[in-house]
């Protein structure tokens, strides 16, 4: 099973030898070009799993294939070059690249190099699509999208006010805890809970009126003495 398409771009024909038979033989799949034109017409065709790139090529410069590869794409870059400057190193990873390995290398360290930067980069990834997911809040047919504080039955959009839609994240995130109306009052208004007033009865009283008749259905339990929950519903 291949472990992942690397590019190599190289213009020294041993050195591309070299590097795609060595890691060809640790189950990567290898591309290869020799030169920046070669690299950029290969880039903009294919999705690769990362790139080995020198930095001196003919016709066009590392520099400029990875101004354009992060223009379209997040891909990993790893820079081989003769060039130590610290200069040119901080130059590179400022333009986008992962890593900079200086010639010549040690082929183990550069397979080392590449599994740290593929395995930083799924961590990366990882956290960006579980921030990017919409967390979703779903109780008998009753959905709360959170971060668009929207709430939907069967796909029919339920018309809540600001309050209301706390209230409703509340029960549906903890379906199990009886809330008191101090710790509604707190977790909602973010105030604190001096005396018994009519708020809480007010807005609990229009939630559930709305979920009723855009679903049929009672949400809301009252705990006598105690307080309020979410109502075990029927599948």
């Amino acid at each position: 099973m291949s472990k992942g398409t690397i590019l190599i771009v190289e213009d020294h024909r041993d050195i591309s030898d070299m590097l795609s038979a060595f890691l060809g033989e640790q189950g990567y799949e290898v591309a290869c070009a020799y030169d920046g034109r070669e690299a950029s017409a290969l880039l903009q065709k294919k999705e690769f799993t990362i790139v080995l790139m020198d930095l001196m090529l003919p016709y066009k410069s590392g520099n400029i294939l990875i101004r354009e590869l992060r223009e379209r794409r997040n891909t990993p870059v790893i820079c081989l070059s003769a060039k130590s400057g610290k200069d040119t190193r901080l130059e590179v990873l400022r333009m986008g690249a992962d890593d900079y390995i200086l010639k010549p290398f040690d082929l183990d360290e550069v397979l080392v190099r590449i599994e740290v930067v593929l395995r930083r980069s799924s961590i990366v990834t990882a956290q960006e699509e579980a921030e990017g997911e919409e967390e979703i809040l779903s109780c008998g047919g009753l959905c709360l999208f959170v971060s668009e504080h929207r709430v939907e039955y069967e796909g029919r959009h339920v018309a809540l006010t600001a309050k209301e839609l706390k209230l409703l994240q509340l029960f549906l995130e903890h379906p199990t805890k009886t809330y008191t109306k101090e710790n509604l009052y707190e977790s909602v208004w973010q105030d604190v809970y001096y005396y018994e007033d009519n708020t809480i009865n007010v807005h609990l009283s229009n939630l559930r009126n709305k979920l009723k008749r855009a679903t049929g259905r009672d949400y809301i339990d009252t705990v006598w003495g105690i307080g309020y929950r979410l109502k075990e519903q029927e599948i």
